[in-house]
């Protein structure tokens, strides 16, 4: 499994679902950082199962450990290792899935890539579980970007076909507010919007079923110049990093899709400058980023998260073993919505790829 992404700051996560720990390696971090270790646990908890209605009943205490790469709380330039425990599995709840895959998730493809051999419980490697792990180095990736000025806030856009407002124009008058979004339990710009988002999870999930979403992510602070043209751009690399997360299905910058129905003068942001001489644009439909570098303006985008898998209504499947058709109900603890949990690991991946494409920015000394 590839399971390493980074250039300048290498990543590599292991551990499954259900097996005694998660892990990550952070390789690159630059030394004599001082982590607030409060803050990331503030963070980590924002993701964690467990705590409320709208997530899996699994709880998990979610607690880094950190084995190396720190003397104290501050990074010594030794590769960072931390592990997360895992201390609330049910394994046996996930037998029938080795031979009856669930639709919309990975067994099927990873039985036959790995011929029997993968870990089935929880989704096993495969599970969102895995996003701890790469949200305790995302989230000291926030916290080293924003004593640069640069900060990274996510919100849910929309649940179930229900819309939520953005931020106008995500300027450095909106901060207050965009840190109290993130502070929400329910992490939604738009409070009237969220209450229909959540009754749209509770319908489903006393159906047996599960819903999917939509989160706006914006960088913002960010230099112009931070990216590289091609396969380097920051369109590409937090394309690649956002598709790693468990249940992505699409991705847009700025307009995005809605582009395709404006004209070319519709579409274009004339360029102005301000007060302090700094050029910027009137509107901001290119999402901050032009030829995949960085052009001053809000870094803005949007995933598109699947309904979750596991759901508890009765599918159509198959069995592998018998080679017939063969119905599934699944059993266990699952998410009726994960939009809600992913919002901090869509923070976490932006953070981490702006933050290895900015160590190869001119005049940024981290």
């Amino acid at each position: 499994m590839s399971s390493t992404f980074g250039k300048n700051v290498k990543i590599s996560v292991s551990g499954q679902s259900h097996s005694p720990a998660l892990g990550v390696i952070v390789d690159g971090l630059p030394a004599g950082f001082d982590i607030d270790m409060d803050a990331l646990d503030a963070f980590m908890q924002r993701r964690a199962p467990g705590r409320n209605k709208f997530s899996t009943p699994r709880s998990e205490a979610d607690k880094p450990e950190f084995l190396s790469g720190l003397v104290g709380t501050t990074t010594c330039g030794a590769p960072l290792m931390a592990i997360i425990r895992n201390t609330n599995t049910r394994s046996a709840d996930y037998d029938n899935l080795r031979d009856v895959p669930r639709p919309a998730h990975a067994d099927f493809t990873a039985n036959e890539k790995y011929r029997g051999y993968q870990d089935v419980s929880g989704g096993g490697h495969f599970s969102g579980r895995i996003t701890a792990a790469i949200c305790i180095a995302g989230g000291i990736a926030l916290q080293m970007l924003k004593k640069q000025g640069i900060e990274v806030f996510a919100h849910i856009k929309r649940i179930h076909g229900q819309n939520a407002q953005s931020p106008t124009d995500y300027t450095p008058d909106e901060l207050d507010r965009l840190r109290q979004v993130s502070a929400k339990d329910f992490p939604v710009y738009d409070d009237e919007a969220g209450e229909r988002m959540k009754s749209e999870i509770t319908k489903a999930s006393a159906n047996g079923d599960s819903v999917g979403g939509v989160i706006e992510c914006a960088v913002i602070g960010l230099p112009v110049g931070v990216g590289e043209p091609m396969f380097d751009g920051l369109e590409s690399r937090i394309s690649a990093a956002i598709f790693a997360v468990p249940a992505v299905k699409g991705i847009e910058f700025g307009s995005g899709f809605g582009c395709a129905d404006l004209y070319g003068s519709e579409h274009n942001d004339p360029f102005y400058m301000d007060e302090n001489g700094n050029i910027k644009t009137k509107t901001n439909n290119h999402g901050g980023i032009l030829g995949g570098i960085s052009s001053g303006m809000p870094l803005v985008f949007r995933t598109a998260i699947k309904p979750t898998p596991s759901i508890a209504k009765r599918q159509e499947s198959v069995s592998l073993s018998r080679h017939e058709n063969a119905p599934l109900e699944i059993k266990g603890r699952h998410d009726p919505c994960i939009v809600q949990r992913a919002v901090p690991v869509i923070e976490a991946v932006a953070a981490l790829t702006v933050l290895d494409l900015l160590i190869d920015t001119p005049n940024y000394n981290l």
